[in-house]
């Protein structure tokens, strides 16, 4: 049960932090300034099913193509948390993440009309840093009933947070401002900078016992 407790924790918080709800909200508002209140429930409905959609493909299929790619799990816990720590260097210190959005896809992102898949659902909700860290989690669950239930509950829990987000972005700016969701989006950071680290020597650990390095 402890185990149990503490992966679910752990997954919840991750998702929480990579997905990023609180910081949705002011790029949200810049992006939907021109459209009226009936528009961004269609785009925020749209995103949030569509963002929904990615991550069950990668976390049915993600182990799928990983073992047909001949990628070990461990090695991908390396990389994917060194992706996630790239990620939190950025929150920590209040850049874009390139990770998310490149300034050349922002600025694509301006001019187009559906915005509902581009940027919102890719890459700023299903990136490649919540796609990285479902096929990590997914892989840790294995085959065990409880764990994938606890990963599912988590991605829910960050979507739907996310949906609140923006359907409140205008709320959310008013009462915590934006220095407040600063404030926020560096403690995420953190401690999605710690899991991360986490992530990266747990695939060393495994790497060092398969290779026979340590017994």
């Amino acid at each position: 049960m402890p185990t149990l407790i503490t992966f679910t924790i752990s997954a919840f918080v991750t998702f929480l932090t990579i997905i990023d709800p609180v910081g949705l909200a002011p790029v949200f508002v810049g992006l939907t300034s021109h459209l009226s209140r009936a528009q961004r429930k269609v785009v925020i409905a749209r995103a949030t099913l569509i963002s929904a959609a990615i991550i069950a493909f990668f976390a049915i299929v993600g182990r799928f193509l990983l073992d047909r790619l001949g990628i070990s799990l461990y090695a991908f816990n390396i990389a994917g948390g060194v992706l996630l720590f790239m990620v939190a260097i950025d929150m920590l210190f209040g850049r874009p993440s390139g990770a998310r959005e490149t300034k050349e896809e922002e600025e694509e992102a301006m001019t187009r009309e559906d915005i509902s898949v581009f940027p919102l659902a890719i890459p700023l909700i299903a990136g490649p840093g919540t796609i990285a860290t479902t096929i990590l989690y997914v892989g840790q669950a294995s085959t065990q009933p409880m764990l994938l239930l606890s990963v599912f509950l988590a991605i829910a829990s960050a979507l739907a947070l996310a949906w609140v987000a923006m359907r409140s972005s205008s709320w959310i700016i008013q009462r915590v401002g934006r220095t407040g969701i600063m404030v926020f989006s560096r403690i995420l950071g953190i401690l999605l900078a710690a899991l991360a680290i986490q992530f990266v020597l747990n695939g060393v650990t495994t790497f060092a016992h398969t290779s026979g390095f340590i017994k």
